[in-house]
C-alpha cells in the first residue's frame, strides 16, 4: 500500500472519463444540494479493482495534504 499508488489512482481518474463517471456513480452518495459524500471503502475498493493498493490513511493523506501547505502559505503571508 503506498501513497504513491493513491496519487496514480486520481491521475487515471482524471484522464479517464468513462473511468471517472463510474467512480462518482458508486463511491459518492449524493446528499444535501447534490453534495458529495464520499465513502472510503468503496473508493479503495474500486480502486483495487482498478490494480491500485492503498489504504485509509494514505487516501486521507492524499486528500488534506493539499490544505496543510495553503494554511502553511498563509500564515507565511
Amino acid at each position: 500500500m503506498s501513497l504513491q499508488q493513491a496519487h496514480a489512482f486520481y491521475e487515471f481518474l482524471i484522464s479517464d472519463e468513462a473511468t471517472y463517471e463510474q467512480y462518482l456513480k458508486k463511491c459518492c452518495s449524493r446528499g444535501l444540494m447534490d453534495s458529495c459524500h464520499w465513502d472510503k471503502t468503496k473508493i479503495i475498493n474500486f480502486a483495487s479493482k482498478l490494480g491500485y493498493k492503498f489504504d485509509e490513511d494514505e487516501l486521507e493523506q492524499l486528500w488534506f495534504e493539499g490544505e496543510v501547505s495553503t494554511i502553511d502559505q498563509m500564515s507565511m503571508a
